[in-house]
């Protein structure tokens, strides 16, 4: 005798209603993970630490732009050194500089030096504006 066992199709989605709710899946996961980046400007802006820069000019003891000068940024931690080399106005800049970090920053030219000017990193502020004025003998 033989035993003849019937099994009950199961009712599946019709293929339009699996493509739909897969593009909705697909959907789902572009605008999760389009959250992030769009929320992140926001929140480095408001959030990140702000860039440290130290700029100016060097200058004579009679105020003369000094170009070709080269300026020094000591890290005092570290004492790691960055130099610039002043352009034809006798600017120079340093960006980027840590928040969590003491600088010292001077000039020389022909021999001669600026006076030493300091950063500290328990000041807040960001900006920082210095004229060195190479005056004096190394």
């Amino acid at each position: 005798m033989k035993m003849r066992v019937r099994m009950k199709k199961r009712k599946t989605k019709s293929s339009t209603a699996r493509l739909s709710a897969g593009f909705a899946l697909n959907l789902l996961m572009v605008a999760i993970a389009a959250v992030p980046t769009l929320a992140t400007p926001l929140f480095a802006q408001q959030h990140a630490p702000q860039e440290r820069i130290a700029e100016g000019s060097v200058v004579s003891k009679s105020d003369v732009p000094l170009a070709g000068a080269i300026v020094y940024l000591k890290d005092t931690k570290t004492n790691a050194v960055k130099t610039y080399i002043a352009d034809k106005d006798g600017h120079f800049r340093f960006g980027e500089l840590s928040q969590n970090t003491d600088y010292e920053l001077w000039a020389e030219n022909d021999g001669l030096h600026s006076r030493h000017k300091g950063i500290s990193y328990i000041s807040s502020k960001n900006d920082y504006n210095f004229t060195l004025k190479i005056d004096s003998q190394k």
